[in-house]
């Protein structure tokens, strides 16, 4: 039985086990997502919306795409640096990991955002 709202799909698998499928959930909430993006090009929220969504999905190319894309709108939305630099570490290129990270400290700095810049860097310490 599928739960109340659901939109994905379940399977049995040989072994008994029951698996959501979220792909379909997931390209549901991106399409809904870049359907939005569409009338507003240049909101950070989206982008950075679709971002974690291309993140989610293990396509990190297209998440980074985003990300870049959501700093260029807005260079004080300091999670972008963060979710850029978790990518980044996904993928095994530490040094732009600690590059990001360090751009991402000093927005935070900037913005006055001691919460983002302590993650941030936390992030970067565990490098």
């Amino acid at each position: 039985m599928q739960p109340r709202g659901f939109i994905g799909r379940s399977r049995r698998r040989p072994e008994g086990l029951i698996f959501l499928e979220v792909d379909v959930v997931m390209s549901v909430r991106l399409k809904k997502l870049e359907t939005m993006l569409e009338k507003t090009p240049n909101d950070a929220f989206l982008l950075y919306g679709v971002a974690l969504e291309y993140k989610s999905a293990g396509r990190y190319d297209e998440a980074i795409k985003f990300l870049n894309r959501t700093l260029e709108v807005d260079p004080a939305y300091c999670y972008a640096y963060f979710q850029s630099g978790q990518v980044y570490e996904m993928t095994g290129d530490t040094e732009a990991a600690r590059n990001i990270y360090e751009a991402g400290i000093d927005a935070a700095k900037k913005k006055g955002d001691a919460h983002a810049e302590s993650e941030i860097r936390g992030a970067l310490e565990s490098l």
